[in-house]
């Protein structure tokens, strides 16, 4: 049902000015490293005018509409009559909704995460690359990539012998780019604060969220295996997985040879959403959140720049499938609660969408068709979240996450995230989060100035911030990775990421 609907949409995006103008991406998917770009952008007006009743009737929901911002449509007598929902009530729904409002993050909650149509649940292929890269074999990096770009092709030809598809949503991961080498980077950082902190009066516990394929799991544990045989036999390897597909990909993961069957009794993969955990594990454990944080739903915040009054995003969905904007000053309690925390853990110092100057605010306020709201701020209120979780039912944990603190191509505000999806191989990005639900990624980065504050604030425990290559350099064996020419992907790739500890 969805495959022609699709198909259309994607051929009218491509045929808009607006869209045409955002730059063209290689075939590679952009979950890699990269300097700061930005796509178009676009400001808010309040103002408005009433959708005509019979052209909304004719609409089809496959029509790619260029909103503006100066003449938006007045939808609000659907903002007061359409009731407001959640990610969690649309759960079970296997169609998208329509004639309905909901949060800014519940609306990229359930693009992304839900059972039925969300980016994750159905759409989403992960590169594998087959044989790990013989990088001491490779002349230099642009070897590498070109050699990289040949096995994607080959990947994708595969998939599209057995079932084409214009629109595979397809990207790749650290853990399968430098496979073995990454896992056993993670497993030696494992190893040794394990032995140093727990050992052997506890055994080793590690929950793993956003597992992917498996395959961080399965390297982890061959080189235990093979380095540590008795902590081997005190490893337990705990997956938290909210996908059903990837849970079950995850489980054939370990069935695919006699040598990856053997970590059976070791592993257990738990399928549903960590937002759902409620039992407490008191035992010393490790948690790992490798390039998760990025896809946590954030509010949507803009500011009033003369009173600085926030004001929370909202989204209606109309009943053509339309998305259209509104902020209320009425905060709900979970981003009210993390702006309060975020203030009291950082002292206040933290980015706005606000110049500084009040008089320069002023001045913008009296000038023609500018807008009445800042840019918007979009705040990991998910995130806050999971580290409530951490603290309250993990309240032994010691958590490793890398994530990226910057992002290419991000839509306007601060905080942005990167919203894209592929089309015949290419990744197109667009510059609005509020789009055909589970077909595009919406990616933000991690402030980890800000985020890490907030951390120790709720979980009350210490932190390390690291670069990505800066923990690679301390636990990574380079040489491995390390090309003819003395270069090295493994550490010269991902700049645009960092890593947190808790020591």
């Amino acid at each position: 049902m969805d495959s022609p609907l699709l198909t259309r949409l994607f051929r009218q995006l491509f045929s808009r000015r607006a869209c045409q103008s955002l730059r063209s991406h290689s075939e590679l998917p952009s979950r890699i490293q990269g300097t700061t770009r930005h796509g178009q952008s676009r400001s808010l007006s309040s103002t408005g005018r009433r959708r005509d009743a019979a052209g909304d009737s004719k609409r089809n929901e496959s029509h790619w509409q260029q909103r503006t911002d100066l003449f938006p449509l007045d939808m609000s007598e659907e903002y007061q009559k359409y009731p407001m929902v959640t990610a969690d009530q649309l759960r079970g729904r296997r169609e998208r909704p329509r004639r309905v409002k909901m949060l800014a993050r519940d609306f990229i909650e359930d693009s992304l995460y839900n059972p039925s149509y969300g980016y994750f649940s159905k759409q989403v292929v992960i590169f594998t690359p087959g044989e790990p890269f013989a990088f001491n074999s490779i002349e230099d990096e642009p070897e590498f990539h070109r050699l990289l770009g040949q096995r994607y092709t080959e990947f994708e030809d595969k998939l599209d012998a057995t079932a084409s598809n214009e629109s595979r949503q397809l990207w790749h991961t650290p853990t399968e780019l430098f496979r073995p080498y990454y896992g056993e980077a993670i497993a030696r950082y494992l190893i040794t604060n394990y032995k140093l902190s727990q050992y052997p009066y506890h055994d080793l516990i590690i929950y793993e969220m956003g597992a992917g394929n498996g395959t961080l799991m399965l390297n982890i544990l061959d080189y235990i295996r093979s380095t540590e045989p008795s902590v081997y036999h005190r490893t337990k390897f705990k997956i938290i997985e909210i996908s059903s597909s990837l849970a079950k990909l995850q489980a054939s993961q370990l069935l695919r040879s006699a040598n990856s069957r053997g970590h059976a009794s070791k592993v257990e993969i738990i399928n549903k959403s960590i937002f759902e955990w409620d039992t407490v594990v008191p035992s010393p454990c490790f948690f790992l959140a490798m390039e998760v944080f990025d896809n946590f739903a954030h509010d949507a915040i803009r500011y009033d720049p003369l009173t600085e009054e926030p004001l929370q995003g909202t989204v209606l969905i109309d009943n053509a499938g339309e998305f259209h904007e509104f902020y209320t000053p009425l905060i709900d309690p979970v981003a009210s609660r993390f702006l309060r925390v975020r203030h009291a853990a950082t002292s206040g110092h933290y980015p706005l969408p606000l110049p500084q100057s009040k008089i320069l605010r002023k001045l913008r306020a009296r000038m023609p068709f500018m807008a009445n709201l800042s840019d918007p701020e979009y705040i990991p209120t998910r995130l806050m979240q999971f580290f409530d979780i951490l603290g309250r039912c993990f309240p032994s944990h010691r958590l490793l996450t890398s994530d990226f603190h910057d992002l290419p191509d991000t839509i306007k505000g601060v905080n942005a995230p990167v919203v894209q999806t592929r089309y015949q191989r290419r990744t197109v990005p667009v510059t609005t989060p509020y789009v055909h639900q589970g077909y595009f990624d919406i990616l933000f980065p991690t402030d980890f100035n800000v985020m890490e504050l907030m951390y120790r604030a709720i979980t009350g425990k210490l932190t390390r911030v690291l670069s990505h290559e800066e923990f690679l350099r301390r636990w990574a064996y380079v040489e491995e990775t390390e090309t003819k020419n003395g270069e090295n992907p493994l550490l010269s790739w991902y700049k645009n990421a960092s890593v947190l500890t808790t020591v």
